[in-house]
């Protein structure tokens, strides 16, 4: 089991670092500038202590000497005095070069990966999305970018200085006194070494399930704050508070673990330090009553030794924020290792569809976790500006379909053609511009409702957008509110009701002016009053194009040209309506006299 956790640790270690390397890569001149400039910074401070020794010798060389040796020792005094002047004005110049080197590097490395992890959670499969929740994608995003920033001035301008000043006074110390050297050099291999193992093996497991634990936190808020209308409708607040408080509570047995694995640990390393502190100080005091160090080497000692002891005392911080900074990274390069399930091709053209004709042809299509296959040799032609109904008990495959088409899922076996082309063959961008889709439940953009309508076709003109308006009978609500098309709509449209929301997409379809188009019962959402408007309204859209119509009230496919009705997963009939209303003991017959029969009772 130990075997097993170290594996996992050292992969997480892999990963993170892969990635990091990944985007240095991306940057070499500036990552070599800040090594170079932070590297020479921290020798400028280890040779301090040198020159440091060199004026305390001169000072006490000088006490009861003739007037001579006074004026050598103040020579020498100077120069020691001048050197660590310019030592130190070298540390600050170069020091502050770092800096903006950093600040460059990382800031590039933020945005970059910012908008990589963007850009494949776009591309990510239907599925990943509908398992995952969007406010804790967020929040992975979010901290791996912040995290970032800590593990790149933990590397670069941390950890690099410390291991630089720890090497630089081991060796300077053993060239004159290689016991002294020695103390060093083990004792700060030692104390690096512990240090390490703390972090590696006893805080970051805990700080990896505080974070899991965090991401979860979000995820809550996420989810209630986003369905704030359903918790309201429902008089939930409380459950909801009830909620999130057992969550809090988990993530606060988590975190104070993490905390407490890190306080021990800090106490650990400053008893360490106190070891190796009386160790130094005995042996240069050692030297010192062994005539083999004069007062102001032993000086030199001892401000070595608070050097290194300032630079010991921090690795420990130092190693506790990259452990925080991996595992923060952890979830954020996982997005940037996850595989992209539904990729275009290297070798994949822009689609040119013209006039809209779909072939299944033998297509066989299996939903992951399902033990059999939803299709299994389906093959069917809609013809170029069909107007076709999808009819069937839910579960049928219906919108399975639809995605299919617009390559949401892509096929296990045989293949979807538009005007003869694989879906596969295509870029799926150039495929789905030639789509129009308007769903059963809209998703607008907290955006103006001129954006929103426009999103089809960002480049539309004002009057192209208002011309969309009024065909899908949006004008007049847009005309009273009061920003008209610059009204914000709020998150998801929240702030019009669901027949407006629905009104707003269909304009988008129509502004689309796509050869095909998907409607998901495109007027479930709206009232009595204006559905007849909006289907006569419809019925011009479908006018020459290729169009599928996704129908759960019947009644709105009386007009097309030809219905497909799926069970599990087969096309059991087709037809136009007429024809399926006349087949006795027919899916299609069934269905409609069971709503029809339901509107009469309702009615009644």
């Amino acid at each position: 089991m130990s075997l097993l956790r170290d594996k996992k640790r050292s992969g997480v270690f892999r990963l993170v670092f892969r990635f990091l390397w990944g985007h240095w890569r991306l940057q070499p001149g500036v990552v070599l500038a800040i090594v170079s400039t932070i590297s020479l910074s921290t020798l400028c401070e280890v040779l301090v202590p040198l020159f440091v020794g060199r004026l305390v010798d001169a000072l006490t060389g000088a006490e009861g000497a003739g007037e001579a040796a006074r004026l050598a020792a103040r020579g020498v005094a100077v120069e020691a005095f001048v050197a660590i002047l310019l030592l130190g004005v070298g540390m600050v110049v170069l020091r502050h070069l770092a800096f903006v080197g950093i600040v460059r590097l990382t800031l590039t490395m933020m945005s970059a990966i910012a908008q990589e992890a963007f850009a494949r959670v776009q591309r990510f499969s239907s599925d990943w999305h509908a398992n995952s929740f969007a406010g804790s994608t967020v929040r992975k995003i979010s901290r791996g970018m912040w995290s970032l920033d800590l593990l790149n001035d933990t590397l670069l301008v941390a950890l690099l200085p410390s291991l630089t000043v720890l090497v630089g006074s081991a060796v300077m110390l053993s060239l004159n006194w290689p016991v002294l050297g020695l103390v060093v050099g083990v004792g700060a291999v030692a104390f690096v070494g512990m240090t390490v193992a703390l972090s590696v093996s006893y805080v970051a497991p805990a700080a990896r399930l505080s974070n899991a634990w965090d991401t979860r936190v979000g995820g809550t808020l996420a989810d209630a704050i986003g369905c704030n209308a359903v918790v309201k409708g429902f008089g939930a607040e409380t459950r909801e508070e009830t909620r999130l408080a057992g969550v809090l509570r988990k993530w606060n047995t988590r975190t104070r673990r993490t905390w407490m694995a890190a306080t021990w640990s800090g106490t650990a390393q400053l008893f360490a330090l106190l070891l190796l502190r009386t160790a130094i100080i005995g042996t240069g005091l050692l030297l010192w009553w062994q005539g083999r160090a004069t007062p102001g080497e032993v000086a030199y000692m001892l401000t070595t030794y608070f050097v290194v002891h300032g630079y010991l005392r921090d690795v420990g911080f130092h190693v506790h924020n990259m452990q925080r900074s991996v595992n923060d990274m952890q979830e954020l390069a996982e997005i940037h290792d996850t595989e992209i399930a539904i990729a275009d091709r290297p070798s994949a053209v822009t689609a040119q569809v013209e006039a809209g004709r779909i072939t299944f042809d033998q297509v066989r299509f299996h939903y992951a976790g399902h033990a059999t296959a939803l299709y299994d040799d389906l093959s069917v032609t809609i013809p170029a500006g069909q107007r076709v109904g999808l009819v069937g008990p839910s579960g049928s495959g219906k919108t399975t379909f639809v995605k299919l088409i617009q390559r949401l899922y892509d096929v296990t076996d045989g293949r979807v053609t538009v005007d003869g082309q694989d879906v596969r063959d295509v870029t799926q961008a150039s495929l789905r511009r030639q789509i129009a889709v308007v769903q059963q439940e809209p998703i607008l953009f907290h955006r103006t409702l001129a954006e929103n309508i426009a999103y089809a076709r960002p480049e539309a003109s004002r009057a192209e957008i208002e011309r969309a308006a009024r065909l899908a009978n949006a004008e007049g609500f847009i005309a009273r509110l009061p920003r008209g098309y610059g009204t914000l709509v709020g998150e998801r449209g929240v702030k019009l009701s669901g027949g407006e929301r629905q009104r707003v997409a269909i304009a988008r379809a129509f502004l689309a002016d796509a050869p095909i188009l998907i409607l998901d019962e495109a007027t479930s959402s709206l009232d009595s009053e204006s559905e007849a408007q909006i289907q006569e309204a419809m019925e011009r859209l479908m006018e020459g194009r290729t169009t599928l119509v996704i129908a759960h009230r019947l009644s709105t496919v009386r007009t097309l040209d030809r219905l497909l009705v799926f069970d599990h997963g087969r096309i059991a009939e087709q037809g136009t309506p007429d024809e399926l209303l006349r087949l006795d003991g027919g899916i299609y017959r069934r269905l409609h006299e069971r709503q029809s029969l339901e509107f009469i009772m309702d009615g009644a």
